[in-house]
Protein backbone atom coordinates (compact mmCIF):
# COMPACT_ATOMS: atom_id res chain seq x y z
CA UNK A 1 0.00 0.00 0.00
CA UNK A 2 1.40 3.39 -1.04
CA UNK A 3 0.78 5.97 1.67
CA UNK A 4 2.96 8.71 0.17
CA UNK A 5 1.29 11.92 -1.07
CA UNK A 6 1.01 12.54 -4.83
CA UNK A 7 4.04 13.77 -6.73
CA UNK A 8 4.16 17.41 -7.79
CA UNK A 9 5.81 16.24 -11.01
CA UNK A 10 2.43 14.92 -12.16
CA UNK A 11 0.82 18.37 -11.92
CA UNK A 12 0.92 21.26 -14.38
CA UNK A 13 1.39 24.85 -13.25
CA UNK A 14 -2.35 25.42 -13.74
CA UNK A 15 -3.10 22.39 -11.57
CA UNK A 16 -0.87 23.78 -8.84
CA UNK A 17 -2.41 27.24 -9.05
CA UNK A 18 -5.85 25.68 -8.64
CA UNK A 19 -4.64 23.85 -5.53
CA UNK A 20 -2.91 26.84 -3.98
CA UNK A 21 -5.72 29.31 -4.58
CA UNK A 22 -8.66 27.06 -3.65
CA UNK A 23 -10.78 28.73 -1.00
CA UNK A 24 -8.64 31.87 -0.80
CA UNK A 25 -10.78 34.95 -0.33
CA UNK A 26 -9.69 38.56 -0.83
CA UNK A 27 -8.16 39.95 1.30
CA UNK A 28 -5.97 36.98 2.16
CA UNK A 29 -2.59 36.82 3.88
CA UNK A 30 -0.44 33.84 2.90
CA UNK A 31 2.91 33.08 4.55
CA UNK A 32 5.51 30.94 2.79
CA UNK A 33 8.38 29.19 4.60
CA UNK A 34 10.70 26.22 4.37
CA UNK A 35 12.00 24.20 7.34
CA UNK A 36 14.07 21.11 8.08
CA UNK A 37 12.62 18.04 9.77
CA UNK A 38 13.95 19.25 13.12
CA UNK A 39 12.34 22.66 12.72
CA UNK A 40 15.15 24.89 11.48
CA UNK A 41 14.17 27.67 9.09
CA UNK A 42 17.71 27.95 7.75
CA UNK A 43 20.91 26.07 7.04
CA UNK A 44 24.23 27.90 7.33
CA UNK A 45 22.25 31.03 8.15
CA UNK A 46 19.98 31.21 5.10
CA UNK A 47 16.95 29.35 3.80
CA UNK A 48 18.02 29.26 0.14
CA UNK A 49 19.78 25.89 0.42
CA UNK A 50 16.59 24.18 1.61
CA UNK A 51 13.63 22.96 -0.42
CA UNK A 52 15.06 22.23 -3.85
CA UNK A 53 13.61 22.86 -7.34
CA UNK A 54 9.99 22.05 -6.54
CA UNK A 55 9.97 24.46 -3.62
CA UNK A 56 11.28 27.13 -6.00
CA UNK A 57 8.58 26.22 -8.52
CA UNK A 58 5.84 26.73 -5.95
CA UNK A 59 7.58 29.87 -4.64
CA UNK A 60 7.47 31.43 -8.12
CA UNK A 61 3.83 30.43 -8.66
CA UNK A 62 2.79 31.98 -5.35
CA UNK A 63 4.43 35.24 -6.36
CA UNK A 64 2.67 34.97 -9.73
CA UNK A 65 -0.77 35.27 -8.16
CA UNK A 66 0.11 37.85 -5.50
CA UNK A 67 -0.79 41.53 -5.51
CA UNK A 68 2.05 42.24 -3.10
CA UNK A 69 5.08 40.38 -1.73
CA UNK A 70 5.59 41.32 1.91
CA UNK A 71 8.96 40.79 3.62
CA UNK A 72 10.58 42.08 6.81
CA UNK A 73 13.72 44.15 6.27
CA UNK A 74 15.99 41.70 8.09
CA UNK A 75 15.02 38.92 5.71
CA UNK A 76 15.57 41.20 2.72
CA UNK A 77 19.13 41.79 3.92
CA UNK A 78 19.90 38.23 5.10
CA UNK A 79 18.57 36.51 1.97
CA UNK A 80 20.05 39.03 -0.46
CA UNK A 81 16.82 40.16 -2.09
CA UNK A 82 16.99 42.09 -5.34
CA UNK A 83 14.19 43.95 -7.15
CA UNK A 84 10.81 42.19 -7.33
CA UNK A 85 10.95 41.10 -10.98
CA UNK A 86 9.02 38.02 -12.12
CA UNK A 87 9.93 35.59 -14.89
CA UNK A 88 8.54 36.19 -18.39
CA UNK A 89 6.08 33.29 -18.09
CA UNK A 90 4.67 34.77 -14.90
CA UNK A 91 4.32 38.20 -16.50
CA UNK A 92 2.48 36.65 -19.45
CA UNK A 93 0.11 34.84 -17.11
CA UNK A 94 -0.58 38.00 -15.10
CA UNK A 95 -1.33 40.02 -18.23
CA UNK A 96 -3.74 37.34 -19.40
CA UNK A 97 -5.53 37.56 -16.05
CA UNK A 98 -5.76 41.36 -15.99
CA UNK A 99 -3.04 41.86 -13.38
CA UNK A 100 -0.04 44.25 -13.42
CA UNK A 101 3.17 42.70 -14.74
CA UNK A 102 4.78 42.47 -11.30
CA UNK A 103 3.55 42.45 -7.71
CA UNK A 104 4.39 45.35 -5.42
CA UNK A 105 7.35 44.72 -3.12
CA UNK A 106 6.43 45.74 0.44
CA UNK A 107 9.12 45.85 3.14
CA UNK A 108 8.43 46.11 6.86
CA UNK A 109 11.11 48.08 8.70
CA UNK A 110 10.57 49.67 12.10
CA UNK A 111 13.67 51.85 11.76
CA UNK A 112 13.83 52.29 7.94
CA UNK A 113 17.41 51.01 8.01
CA UNK A 114 17.33 50.52 4.25
CA UNK A 115 19.63 51.91 1.58
CA UNK A 116 17.80 54.03 -1.01
CA UNK A 117 20.58 53.15 -3.47
CA UNK A 118 19.88 49.41 -3.18
CA UNK A 119 18.81 47.56 -6.33
CA UNK A 120 15.61 46.68 -4.45
CA UNK A 121 14.59 50.28 -5.08
CA UNK A 122 16.64 51.54 -8.03
CA UNK A 123 15.73 48.61 -10.31
CA UNK A 124 12.19 48.00 -9.10
CA UNK A 125 9.64 47.66 -11.92
CA UNK A 126 6.96 48.88 -9.51
CA UNK A 127 7.54 51.50 -6.82
CA UNK A 128 8.08 49.58 -3.56
CA UNK A 129 6.27 50.26 -0.32
CA UNK A 130 8.03 50.55 3.04
CA UNK A 131 5.80 50.01 6.06
CA UNK A 132 7.34 51.51 9.16
CA UNK A 133 6.76 53.33 12.42
CA UNK A 134 5.38 56.86 12.49
CA UNK A 135 8.59 58.10 14.11
CA UNK A 136 10.81 56.50 11.45
CA UNK A 137 8.63 57.75 8.59
CA UNK A 138 9.15 61.32 9.80
CA UNK A 139 12.91 60.91 10.32
CA UNK A 140 15.62 62.03 7.91
CA UNK A 141 16.10 58.40 6.83
CA UNK A 142 12.38 58.05 6.17
CA UNK A 143 12.29 61.23 4.12
CA UNK A 144 15.31 60.06 2.09
CA UNK A 145 13.69 56.69 1.45
CA UNK A 146 10.51 58.41 0.25
CA UNK A 147 12.39 59.42 -2.89
CA UNK A 148 12.43 55.78 -4.06
CA UNK A 149 9.50 54.17 -2.22
CA UNK A 150 6.13 54.93 -0.68
CA UNK A 151 6.87 55.19 3.05
CA UNK A 152 3.75 54.34 5.05
CA UNK A 153 3.52 54.81 8.85
CA UNK A 154 1.80 51.87 10.56
CA UNK A 155 1.99 52.73 14.26
CA UNK A 156 -0.77 52.79 16.80
CA UNK A 157 -1.45 56.19 18.33
CA UNK A 158 -0.04 55.00 21.65
CA UNK A 159 3.42 54.04 20.37
CA UNK A 160 4.87 55.99 17.41
CA UNK A 161 8.07 53.90 17.55
CA UNK A 162 6.44 50.53 16.84
CA UNK A 163 4.85 48.91 13.78
CA UNK A 164 1.33 47.53 14.19
CA UNK A 165 1.02 44.43 12.02
CA UNK A 166 -2.73 44.82 11.66
CA UNK A 167 -1.97 48.31 10.39
CA UNK A 168 0.46 46.81 7.88
CA UNK A 169 -2.22 44.48 6.55
CA UNK A 170 -4.79 47.28 6.53
CA UNK A 171 -2.47 49.64 4.67
CA UNK A 172 -1.89 47.09 1.90
CA UNK A 173 -5.56 46.17 1.59
CA UNK A 174 -6.40 49.87 1.49
CA UNK A 175 -4.15 50.20 -1.56
CA UNK A 176 -6.05 47.42 -3.33
CA UNK A 177 -3.33 44.85 -2.56
CA UNK A 178 -5.53 42.20 -0.99
CA UNK A 179 -3.65 39.07 -2.09
CA UNK A 180 -0.71 39.33 0.29
CA UNK A 181 2.18 36.89 -0.03
CA UNK A 182 4.54 37.06 2.95
CA UNK A 183 8.03 35.55 2.86
CA UNK A 184 9.22 36.20 6.41
CA UNK A 185 11.08 36.48 8.58
CA UNK A 186 10.51 34.59 11.87
CA UNK A 187 9.94 37.62 14.12
CA UNK A 188 7.45 39.10 11.68
CA UNK A 189 5.61 35.78 11.36
CA UNK A 190 5.50 35.58 15.16
CA UNK A 191 3.81 38.98 15.29
CA UNK A 192 1.33 37.98 12.58
CA UNK A 193 0.47 34.79 14.51
CA UNK A 194 0.00 36.72 17.76
CA UNK A 195 -2.39 39.09 15.98
CA UNK A 196 -4.24 36.19 14.30
CA UNK A 197 -3.59 37.57 10.83
CA UNK A 198 -2.35 34.42 9.07
CA UNK A 199 -4.94 33.03 6.67
CA UNK A 200 -2.59 30.46 5.13
CA UNK A 201 0.80 28.86 5.68
CA UNK A 202 2.55 27.15 2.78
CA UNK A 203 5.36 25.19 4.37
CA UNK A 204 7.95 23.11 2.54
CA UNK A 205 9.49 20.43 4.76
CA UNK A 206 13.03 19.58 3.72
CA UNK A 207 13.91 15.98 4.73
CA UNK A 208 17.11 16.96 6.53
CA UNK A 209 18.22 17.35 10.13
CA UNK A 210 19.97 20.65 10.70
CA UNK A 211 20.99 19.90 14.27
CA UNK A 212 22.41 23.38 14.84
CA UNK A 213 21.20 26.69 16.12
CA UNK A 214 18.93 27.62 13.23
CA UNK A 215 15.77 29.59 14.06
CA UNK A 216 12.21 28.31 13.96
CA UNK A 217 9.99 29.72 11.22
CA UNK A 218 8.27 31.88 13.87
CA UNK A 219 9.68 33.67 16.88
CA UNK A 220 7.70 35.41 19.62
CA UNK A 221 4.69 34.61 21.77
CA UNK A 222 1.00 34.24 21.01
CA UNK A 223 -1.90 34.45 23.50
CA UNK A 224 -3.33 31.19 22.18
CA UNK A 225 -2.89 28.44 19.62
CA UNK A 226 -3.98 29.35 16.09
CA UNK A 227 -5.68 26.29 14.65
CA UNK A 228 -5.01 25.54 10.95
CA UNK A 229 -6.31 22.75 8.73
CA UNK A 230 -4.43 20.93 5.96
CA UNK A 231 -5.49 21.81 2.42
CA UNK A 232 -3.01 19.55 0.63
CA UNK A 233 0.34 17.76 0.85
CA UNK A 234 2.51 17.08 -2.22
CA UNK A 235 5.81 15.25 -2.62
CA UNK A 236 8.63 16.90 -4.52
CA UNK A 237 12.06 15.92 -5.80
CA UNK A 238 14.39 14.76 -3.07
CA UNK A 239 11.36 13.74 -0.98
CA UNK A 240 10.53 17.27 0.15
CA UNK A 241 6.93 17.72 1.28
CA UNK A 242 5.04 20.75 0.04
CA UNK A 243 2.18 21.50 2.41
CA UNK A 244 -0.61 24.06 2.48
CA UNK A 245 -2.55 24.91 5.63
CA UNK A 246 -5.41 27.38 5.90
CA UNK A 247 -7.09 28.84 8.97
CA UNK A 248 -9.56 26.41 10.48
CA UNK A 249 -12.05 28.94 11.76
CA UNK A 250 -13.69 32.11 10.56
CA UNK A 251 -12.01 34.20 13.22
CA UNK A 252 -11.44 37.80 12.32
CA UNK A 253 -7.93 39.27 12.03
CA UNK A 254 -6.76 40.90 15.25
CA UNK A 255 -4.21 43.52 16.22
CA UNK A 256 -0.59 43.27 17.21
CA UNK A 257 2.75 44.96 16.85
CA UNK A 258 6.44 44.51 16.35
CA UNK A 259 8.72 46.71 18.39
Amino acid sequence: MNVLPPSIAELSDDDLLDLYTAGAAVPWLRVNFVATLDGSASAAGVSGSLGGPDDLRVFDLLRRVADVVLVAAGTVRDEGYGPMVLHDADVTWRRAHGMPDHPVFAIVSRSVSLDPASRVFTEAPVRPVVLTSAAAAASDAGVALASVADVVPCSTGADPDSVDVAGVRGALVGRGLGRIHCEGGPSFLGALIAADLVDELTLTIDPTLEGGAGPRIARGSSPELRRMRPAHVLRGAGDVLLTRYVRASGSRPGRGGIG
